[in-house]
């Protein structure tokens, strides 16, 4: 099985330049003619967990507790870990760390059942008031939070990760089957300040500062 390919559900008509193969996935790292940003990023590639059990204050994915409070996040060293009801969490290996949850707790690999895409920039909350009704910068949130509504008609999980000297990030995880025409529309509702397809490299670039500055 060392011959498998996995592949995103997305593809940008641009040309890696640099790409990093991780656990039978092809991982673009940047792209031809990057520039300054704003960025998308796809990183349906990460690894994704969901949980659920009804007593989740019992369990502690990587010695971390889940939030307390739906639409609560908490990101350390690249893992964040999301409350979305009373009896369901998830956690994004965002920092492409593996990991095993489902071997010693109630967890499922949903890593194949999403599409997910980062939005680096300085205008990006702008660029998502044209695509969501969610109230993404409302200053009562306390970041990184997540929003579950819809992205242009699709449900989704969106969460604001915060703002630091590379702009603002939020992601967006969707089915996977909606993949392809969701980064088609973001790429479309970003045109006006300029929003381009990146690598990896623009998101744990990002991602480096945060842990630097949070």
């Amino acid at each position: 099985m060392d011959g498998w390919i996995r592949r995103s559900p997305v593809v940008f008509n641009r040309r890696p330049l640099k790409s990093e193969k991780r656990d039978h996935w092809e991982v673009p790292l940047c792209y031809e003619e990057e520039g300054p940003g704003p960025f998308l990023v796809d990183l349906s590639h990460v690894e994704k967990w969901d949980v659920q059990d009804h007593a989740l204050h019992n369990i502690q994915p990587g010695g971390r507790d889940i939030p307390e409070s739906p639409g609560a996040c908490f990101l350390h060293e690249g893992m964040l870990i999301t409350r979305l009801n009373g009896t369901q969490g998830q956690c994004w290996a965002l920092g492409g760390e593996h990991h095993a949850f489902g071997e010693t707790m109630p967890f499922t690999d949903i890593t194949e059942a999403l599409a997910l895409f980062a939005l680096i920039g300085r205008d990006i909350l702008a660029v998502m008031e044209g695509v969501t009704s969610l109230d993404l910068a409302s200053p009562l949130l306390v970041q990184p939070c997540l929003f579950q509504g819809p992205v242009l008609r699709v449900p989704s999980q969106v969460v604001v990760l915060g703002e630091n000297g590379h702009g603002s990030c939020v992601l967006v995880a969707c089915s996977r089957g909606y993949g392809q025409s969701m980064a088609d529309a973001l790429l479309e509702a970003g045109r006006g300040i300029g929003l381009s397809p990146a690598g990896e490299k623009a998101f744990s670039t990002w991602l480096q500062n945060e842990s630097h500055t949070g």
